[in-house]
């Protein structure tokens, strides 16, 4: 048996010796060649840029014309986070697993599965104006021509960079907002119809992370008729992670051809998304509509390619994704799956059947045509026109300009469905009636202009709750199968109580409302923390201790608290998991949990929030205030000495106003600062301390307000 046992253990040594041999062998020949630096150099000289940072870094970055202006925006912004860049580049073309592994795998297949490519090949120059196409390239040209002068840190075989890679990031990427991803998951693992609820946080399939994203944001607008002052005002607050390829980046461009904005970009876009130019702002939240249906296929049982579509059986498209999987160091594998279409859209095969999804968004190529309208949009007139382009699958939009006009968009390609079938559920595949072609006109989704009320807002929640009671939208004026929210999120129901119950809004009380710590009475955490406190203790102290404290908590989270990390600690698990709508934990476990957790770490169960709530950044490590789904939103990871690590929530904040001439005035703030991957740099954490002191510093939108605070002035290359 020994014997035996030693041939064997030789002779699979011996196998995987030549297999490794093969796959370096492999590596070797399909190696791209060297980077070679010239044609980026070149082409840089037809533009003409310049790049000004502030004080804290913020790019501000001049061209006589758009694409001027856009190829030293993609410059500057390959400065501060290139990396980043790069890996979006990497996972849009469907090769992320080639450098990240195994776990990437799903955003390769996803991006065959959606034919992205297909998409962008057929549609690139047909759908998109020959004025989008030159921002777009000269963005990407911007890119290259860091990427040529810095090679060390170049991903073989990525450059160039092109106006195609672009297009395709917002193609990919923009479904996955109200939750497309999730759906795709969910339908592969046997999780269809009723159970594929859609969620505000999960695992991201754009770029998969370890830690959850926070998907949510708050939105608000205030007109003269409820200013204290006759200004307008806006809150500009995205709720993403602090870093990665959906955070923040935050620039300021002007060219001498009309574009000039402020406010957030991510990785990878050249359009500011949210912010303002000099007459007029946005800002985004997610919303989470109905946009995706799910079918399920009757296939041929003497043909597994073939499915049933009225009457006749029908082939299906197929092709063959192929994917190269990063092992380790040198070594990597590549896996083939296969990828189907039918007349619905994609096909997924499981072991419950084989569905279909079709989806908002699919084969959609305008987003970047309809962004670069928005930015360039100079009145309320103009910035409808440029919505009614209806290129963007979901997003809340709130907007205010300097007329005092504000307006809320529930924005989304809502299918135009037939009425009667159940569209929440799984459809029969085999009725082609069920297939919609089209979506309905933006004269019939759901909007606000100028209430009554003198504001608007979101924050996650349905738009029938997005003013004063008398003018909300009404349920019954829209049709059931457009999938509407219904919801409240605690974020929501503390604007009603605070913007909502001020009738003469100051300055200062607009940015004090946006900070506010507390979870409303109606909230869920509230309704949690109630049965807490029922649960019968049966003479356990810890138990009796901690709902008195529970108690005696006037749910407020700041860092002072001596009841929020209880709260929290207890709750967040349970009430993340119905949001998810997966099944939740036990409450009074995940409570026995929070109290074992806080008397091993901290030795009593109220300790204040601010030594359990942690933000940390660099050198920066501070007790931070805030909690998940309050205003001032902080979403934590867990530390194994019992803290808590701030990962996301609020990020880019902004206040924009403008007073009753209409004169501008815009501050923000930046969880970070510019210096994204840069630890050596001075602006890796320079915001960070008025991030968590909840202030914020000015925008200088104009070259008058940006005199006296240039730290530095360059071209593109001359720092080098």
């Amino acid at each position: 048996m020994l014997r035996i046992a030693k041939t064997g253990l030789f002779g699979l040594a011996a196998i995987v010796a030549a297999a490794l041999a093969v796959i370096l062998a492999r590596s070797a020949m399909e190696a791209p060649p060297p980077l070679d630096p010239a044609p980026y150099i070149e082409k840089a000289a037809a533009y003409d840029a310049t790049i000004a940072r502030d004080e804290w870094g913020v790019p501000h970055v001049f061209g006589k014309r758009d694409a001027d202006a856009a190829f030293g925006f993609g410059y500057a912004h390959s400065e501060d986070d290139f990396a980043t860049i790069q890996e979006v580049l990497i996972a849009t073309r469907g090769q992320l697993a080639s450098v990240k592994g195994e776990r990437a795998a799903v955003t390769d297949y996803l991006v065959n599965l959606m034919g992205v490519w297909q998409a962008v090949e057929a549609r690139y120059e047909s759908d998109l104006s020959p004025q989008v196409r030159e921002v777009i390239e000269a963005y990407a040209d911007g890119v290259n021509y860091y990427a040529a002068l810095h090679p060390e840190e170049v991903v073989p075989g990525t450059l160039p960079m092109t106006g195609r890679d672009v297009a395709a990031g917002f193609v990919f990427k923009t479904p996955f907002f109200y939750g497309l991803d999730k759906v795709l998951l969910a339908v592969f693992e046997g999780k269809i119809g009723g159970e594929a609820g859609l969620s505000k946080e999960g695992v991201d399939a754009f770029l998969p992370s370890e830690k959850p994203f926070p998907i949510g944001s708050n939105g608000v607008a205030v007109s003269p008729a409820r200013s204290a002052d006759g200004a307008t005002r806006l809150l500009v607050n995205s709720h993403q992670p602090f870093a990665g390829p959906v955070a923040w980046y935050e620039a300021v461009i002007e060219s001498e051809e009309g574009w000039h904005v402020a406010g957030g970009f991510f990785p990878g876009s050249p359009f500011m998304l949210h912010g303002h130019n000099a007459t007029l702002g946005w800002a985004n939240t997610v919303n989470e509509p109905d946009l995706a249906d799910i079918y399920r296929l009757t296939i041929n049982p003497d043909n597994e390619d073939q499915y049933l579509l009225d009457g006749e059986w029908r082939d299906f498209e197929t092709s063959v994704a192929t994917i190269r999987v990063d092992l380790w160091g040198p070594f990597w594998w590549t896996v083939e799956r296969e990828v189907l279409r039918s007349e619905h859209g994609p096909v997924l095969r499981t072991p419950n059947g084989v569905f279909a999804v079709r989806y908002a968004g699919m084969g959609e190529m305008g987003q970047v045509e309809q962004y670069y309208a928005l930015d360039k949009a100079r009145n309320l007139g103009e910035w409808i026109e440029a919505m009614k382009l209806q290129a963007l699958p979901s997003i809340n939009y709130i907007y205010a300009d300097a007329q005092g006009n504000i307006a809320y968009v529930y924005n989304a390609q809502f299918p135009d469905r037939k009425n009667g079938p159940d569209w929440a559920g799984v459809l029969p595949g085999d009725d082609s009636s069920l297939i919609w072609r089209g979506y309905i006109p933006f004269n019939h989704v759901p909007k606000l202009i100028n209430p009554n009320a003198g504001y608007v807002f979101n924050a996650n929640n349905t738009p029938f709750r997005a003013t004063a009671a008398n003018d909300n939208l009404k349920p019954a004026t829209f049709p059931e199968m457009l999938g509407i929210q219904t919801d409240m999120t605690n974020r929501a129901l503390r604007i009603e109580e605070t913007y909502g119950e001020d009738r003469s809004i100051t300055g200062d009380e607009f940015r004090t409302y946006k900070f506010d710590l507390d979870y409303s009475n109606d909230s869920a955490m509230a309704k949690l923390i109630a049965e807490l406190i029922a649960v019968d203790a049966n003479g356990d102290e810890d138990m009796v201790e901690a709902q008195n404290i529970l108690r005696e908590w006037d749910r407020s989270a700041d860092v002072h608290n001596r009841g929020a990390a209880l709260a929290i600690l207890a709750a967040e698990p349970v009430i993340s998991a119905r949001i998810r709508g997966e099944t939740p934990p036990d409450p009074e476990e995940k409570l026995r949990q929070a109290i074992a957790r806080l008397k091993t770490r901290f030795g009593r169960l109220d300790p204040e929030w601010g030594e359990v709530n942690r933000f940390r950044r660099g050198s920066v490590d501070l007790p931070v205030d805030g909690g998940p789904d309050i205003l001032r939103a902080i979403y934590a990871s867990r530390e194994e000495d019992g803290t808590l690590t701030a990962h996301g929530g609020d990020t880019l904040i902004m206040f924009v106003e403008w007073d009753r001439n209409g004169k501008l005035r815009s501050e923000s703030i930046h969880p970070f600062g510019t210096a994204t991957l840069d630890r050596s740099s001075p602006h890796y954490d320079d915001q960070s301390p008025l991030f968590v002191g909840m202030r914020t510093k000015p925008v200088r939108f104009t070259r008058e307000e940006l005199e006296g605070h240039i730290e530095e002035s360059y071209r593109p290359g001359e720092r080098e």
